[in-house]
């Protein structure tokens, strides 16, 4: 199945991904990871410059919050897709995503892997391409597809064996466990768990069915290869 040349489609749901050239590790600390999700938040917007206009803010106030940025700035935001689940690892990432503008995922992940780019050259004093090319993409065609993936993604660093329990602070999962609510990200979590019965019922299946994927990774289509 080819994952480069996928249509993509306003209110339908994708799995996007990517990976670092040659396998290397895309995040090294923690302050990368964060310097990740500032970008899903501020660049998740039909409009330029909020990572510009954060960082000059941030000079000036430097105890003021990402919160009272935002509220601060006085410009509604515009979104161009919707995050429903995330995890990022050391060397690759995983989204699902919901597209709400023309071109938006495509935007999107054109805007998040150049930041990253550019930030962790300079930081690390190296050049050239970070990531292994051009963003992967699926299009989830089955709602049966959407809630098994909503899994994997959800607990991808579990399946990858970077960690061992729910703790990874770098996923959505926290918010489907209902452990987060300080909304650093906008993640829509009503459209996998409007389909159980409480966060329970939810718990369960991602369990199951992450240990399965881990046991078997057998998953090729929703897998990349580290």
């Amino acid at each position: 199945m080819s994952t480069r040349r996928t249509q993509f489609f306003n209110e339908e749901y994708y799995h996007a991904f990517n990976r670092g050239v040659d396998k290397r590790d895309i995040f090294l600390e923690a302050k990368d990871y964060d310097r990740f999700l500032l970008s899903m938040n501020l660049l998740n917007d039909k409009n330029d410059g909020l990572m510009i206009e954060w960082r000059d803010y941030k000079k000036v106030n430097p105890k003021n919050s990402l919160d009272d940025f935002l509220k601060g700035t006085f410009r509604k935001s515009d979104p161009l897709v919707e995050i429903i689940a995330y995890c990022l690892n050391p060397n690759h990432y995983h989204f699902i995503l919901k597209q709400i503008e023309d071109r938006g995922i495509e935007r999107f992940m054109h805007k998040i892997g150049t930041s990253h780019t550019k930030y962790f050259n300079n930081k690390n004093k190296r050049s050239g391409a970070l990531f292994q090319g051009v963003f992967k993409s699926i299009h989830i065609d089955s709602n049966e597809y959407f809630l098994y993936l909503s899994a994997y993604v959800n607990k991808n660093n579990f399946i990858h064996n970077y960690t061992t329990g729910d703790d990874w602070k770098y996923s959505s999962l926290s918010y489907y466990l209902g452990k987060r609510n300080d909304n650093f990200i906008d993640i829509n979590t009503n459209t996998v768990l409007g389909q159980f019965g409480d966060l329970a019922d939810y718990a369960e299946f991602m369990k199951k069915n992450a240990l399965h994927m881990k046991d078997k990774k057998g998953m090729v289509r929703y897998l990349i290869e580290e």
